[in-house]
Parts: structure tokens; sequence; C-alpha cells
């Protein structure tokens, strides 16, 4: 399945329900690990025993639940192909939370600070006086 990006929109008010509901859902250690299974896995997606077998030997009624809380948030997408139920990360809805978290990142302030991967500890800072490429 080939999954075109679409453009995420700006941060809203309105935008903060389904927000708040995606960090709910992966604010749980066993459906976060759920959800970076899914993303490895791309666009192929996995079947539940394919991600019960990544996960650990996670009982499937409880993988069930956690996968259902997934698809509430709007971060899984299931699809069945024949009798199987494939799980798919959603990555539009990704995209769409990380801008709403990310959206007026530094607008009120006079430089950037770390937000990325390649910032701050873990990565390079770019040379002093640069804004950082996240903005």
């Amino acid at each position: 399945m080939i999954r075109t990006p679409v453009a995420a929109p700006a941060a809203t008010p309105a935008a903060a329900p389904a927000a708040a509901a995606a960090l709910a859902a992966l604010g749980h250690e066993a459906r976060l690990g759920i959800f970076r299974v899914l993303v490895r896995a791309g666009d192929e997606g996995l079947p539940v025993y394919g991600i019960q077998e990544r996960v650990g030997g996670t009982p499937r009624s409880t993988l069930a639940h956690h996968l259902q809380t997934l698809v509430q948030a709007g971060l899984v997408a299931q699809t069945k192909v024949g009798a199987e139920v494939l799980n798919h990360a959603n990555y539009d809805a990704v995209r769409v939370l990380i801008s709403y978290l990310t959206d007026e990142c530094c607008a009120d302030a006079a430089a950037c600070g770390p937000v990325g991967p390649d910032d701050g500890p873990l990565g390079t800072m770019g040379r002093e006086g640069e804004r950082s490429p996240h903005r």
C-alpha cells in the first residue's frame, strides 16, 4: 500500500482533543511499544500475531485491547486482507500530531533551543546564532 503524504493542518484549538487522545494512547508503555513495532513494519503493516511475536508474548486479548485504543486515537489503521487484519501505523496522523506539537515552536523566543534528534546532547547544535532547522 503506497500512501501519499498530506500536509499537516495548522495547530488550532479544535485539534487539541485529537492530539490529547493520541498522546494519551501513546502514554502507556505497551501501546508505545506496539506503535513503534508498527512504525518499523512500514506500509506493509503486521497481523496481530506478527505484533505479538515482536512485543514479547503479550496475550492476544490484551494486544487487541491496546490496538483498539490506538485505532480509536487515529494512530493505527486496520485493513482486512482475506481472513487477516493488518495493522498499520497511520503516518499522516503522526505528522499532524508532530505538527500540532511543534507548529509554534520558538514563536515567542529570540532563539530556538534543542528540539530534534540532531539538536542538543544527542546531536549537533549548529553554529551559534543560527536558528534551529526545525523552525
